[in-house]
């Protein structure tokens, strides 16, 4: 219904001669509803409110813009390529009407960059990345062209930051290529740009300003190194999340990744009692993992409704994986190999996690039990039933070479959350010797943590030495998300 209204609206302005001064940019009651909604997952009331937007200006082409959030939400977080083969003639329906704008308005450039983005963000969830990097290139440069022609327009810098931040990422090595099509970033620029616009635009119901705060926890939590103070700020005041599913996810998504699970799993909790909650089967997965880093063995059914409800293929393998691994854990061998079978037939392999949870399909190689749980629970922030699992324990103890990389690097780990630099360096330079030429990550994930160290002890050439040791290292499991990660690093400090 939603869908139909909108394409009857696209071709009943496209086949009108309007001038361009007849269309406008209101964000108006009905528009402000309407991107709340959007960016609190409530897909039917910003529909409806969009609607509404549209039946009381069809010349409004702000609400045009805004009803792209429904497609971005949607097609971000579900993944469905049903979905996606419905909705992809949005995309330049909207830019149809976008076109018609008129061009010295800050917001005629803004909007189709806004859109431009969107869809980028939506063809690289699909591993789309070709068609991805072309529509981020030709958002960039609406925005530096409208920096140009706006250059006091604040609104500009909430996509324009997060976008050099990006760009930001990009290796030394490729960064003359980024030049030659006209984009260089600064992670620290990007960030900056944000901060000044959440400085400058302090109402908490202005468009744009809840993507500026969720891009700059990202930014700050992944690229700045900053991560309890981004844990900080989502668990205050400053960022509630009553009503609102998204926040809830990203609460749950930084805490997961933060070393505490049981926030997680309180803000999950809370997430269940929103009307949207089953929507979007990807909250299931956030609560599977809360509870498997508990090794709590419920956490099979949220997985397993995962991958019953789920209509994309990202972390598929993945669900299946970490069930496996539950039914490993409770010496369920039948189940853990049904779901390793399921694991071989499902899904892809576009993202890092799904990549890994391959490798086990094919080497067949379970992990050390105990390595396993401590983990886990060292993952989960439970470091002292971590600390109990490794007691007494040493590296002769396990006579599989992965098995010792992998118990060097946990006991690294967890002395690392424990704030014992030295013993954590200790460790971590052992699996970083002994595992230099492995498949397995930890080779190269103790470099990147020795570099975190170094970092926050304010040793930057130590620092830098070890992202570029991490960066070096080819052909181990989760190589992309650890290189952005090292680069990241080496962005940091190289203007230092």
């Amino acid at each position: 219904m939603f869908v139909r209204f909108l394409i009857f609206v696209s071709l009943f302005c496209l086949s009108t001669r309007a001038n361009s001064q007849n269309y406008t940019y209101d964000y108006d009651a009905s528009c402000r509803a309407a991107y709340s909604s959007y960016l609190s997952m409530d897909l039917a009331d910003g529909n409806a409110a969009t609607i509404k937007a549209i039946k009381q200006n069809p010349y409004n082409l702000m609400a045009t813009y805004i009803s792209d959030y429904e497609d971005f939400v949607l097609l971000l977080f579900n993944g469905s390529e049903i979905d996606m083969q419905q909705r992809k003639g949005h995309f330049n329906e909207r830019l149809d009407l976008l076109n018609k704008g008129n061009e010295d308005v800050p917001w005629y450039r803004l909007c189709k960059a806004g859109v431009y983005l969107h869809w980028a963000f939506i063809h690289g969830r699909f591993g789309e990345n070709f068609k991805a990097a072309t529509l981020f290139r030709k958002s960039f440069q609406l925005l530096r062209e409208n920096r140009e022609k706006f250059p006091d327009f604040t609104y500009n810098n909430v996509f324009l930051g997060l976008e050099e931040a990006a760009v930001g990422t990009i290796p030394e090595d490729y960064k003359w290529l980024a030049s030659v099509f006209g984009m260089k970033g600064n992670v620290k620029n990007g960030n900056n740009k944000l901060t000044t616009f959440l400085k400058e635009h302090t109402n908490t119901t202005d468009i744009l300003r809840e993507e500026a705060v969720i891009f700059q926890c990202y930014i700050r939590f992944y690229l700045l190194s900053q991560p309890d103070q981004v844990w900080n700020f989502v668990n205050s005041n400053d960022f509630q999340i009553q009503n609102n599913l998204l926040r809830c996810f990203v609460r749950t998504n930084l805490s997961l990744n933060n070393r505490r699970a049981e926030t997680a799993l309180q803000t999950m909790h809370y997430a269940q009692t929103l009307s949207n909650y089953n929507e979007f089967p990807t909250m299931d997965y956030e609560m599977g993992n809360a509870l498997m880093l508990k090794v709590d063995y419920s956490s099979i059914n949220y997985f397993q409704r995962y991958v019953t409800r789920n209509k994309g293929n990202l972390y598929t393998k993945d669900a299946w994986q970490k069930m496996a691994y539950m039914f490993y854990l409770e010496q369920n061998q039948s189940k853990a190999n049904y779901c390793l079978s399921q694991l071989k037939a499902q899904g892809n392999t576009i993202v890092d996690a799904d990549k890994q949870a391959e490798r086990l399909a094919e080497t067949q190689k379970w992990p050390n039990p105990t390595l396993l749980q401590v983990r886990l629970l060292t993952d989960g922030g439970y470091f002292t039933q971590a600390q109990a699992k490794l007691s007494g324990l040493n590296e002769t103890n396990f006579n599989n070479p992965a098995d010792k990389l992998e118990y060097n690097y946990r006991t690294g780990k967890l002395f690392d959350e424990l704030n014992q630099d030295a013993k954590a360096i200790q460790y971590y330079q052992i699996a970083l010797n002994t595992g230099k030429d492995m498949k397995e990550q930890y080779a190269a994930r103790s470099a990147l943590q020795i570099g975190m160290i170094y970092e926050k002890q304010g040793k930057n050439d130590s620092a830098l030495q070890y992202y570029r040791i991490c960066l070096q290292m080819r052909n181990h499991d989760f190589q992309s998300s650890l290189d952005q990660q090292s680069k990241a690093g080496i962005n940091r400090l190289s203007g230092k």
